[in-house]
């Protein structure tokens, strides 16, 4: 089978391997937790065991998650900023309202942050463009103020 590579900026795969470090050690933590609710008796009516071994078992499969991503990620490198491409922040103009969104793959896509996916309608709609370029999305006036 054929992985897809994955794009991740270089502040995208250093979160990444933060959240990494921080889930493997907290790993003892969860399994302080599971002994703890085990010694309480009966598994199948302890509530703190059955949560204890869900943690583990989010925290266990964000640990794989992650592991994989990095394994595939292929890392974004900044160009020249003349139009817009993975790791471009472009601040816009939308229907008189300024914003600013920086292009980034699927994984590390989070818009509170300003950090939208290649692959949403508006990261489709701004990929490629150029600085001063004008168009319209989702019937707004949307134009290029500048690329960083």
């Amino acid at each position: 089978m054929i992985k897809k590579s994955i794009s991740l900026t270089a502040d995208g795969k250093k979160e990444l391997e933060k959240e990494l470090d921080e889930l493997i050690k907290g790993r003892p933590a969860i399994a302080e937790k599971i002994a703890t609710a085990r010694a309480f008796g009966d598994l199948s009516e302890n509530e703190e065991y059955s949560s204890a071994r869900a943690e583990q078992k989010m925290a266990e499969n964000r640990i794989l998650e992650i592991q994989d991503i990095l394994k595939n990620a292929k890392i974004i490198r900044g160009g020249k900023k003349d139009k817009v491409v993975l790791g471009a922040t472009a601040t816009l103009t939308m229907d008189g309202r300024k914003v600013e969104y920086t292009l980034v793959g699927p994984t590390e896509a989070n818009p509170l942050e300003g950090k939208i996916s290649n692959e949403s309608p508006i990261g489709k709609a701004l990929f490629g463009r150029k600085a001063g370029e004008s168009f319209e999305f989702n019937g707004k006036k949307v134009k290029i103020v500048s690329i960083a």
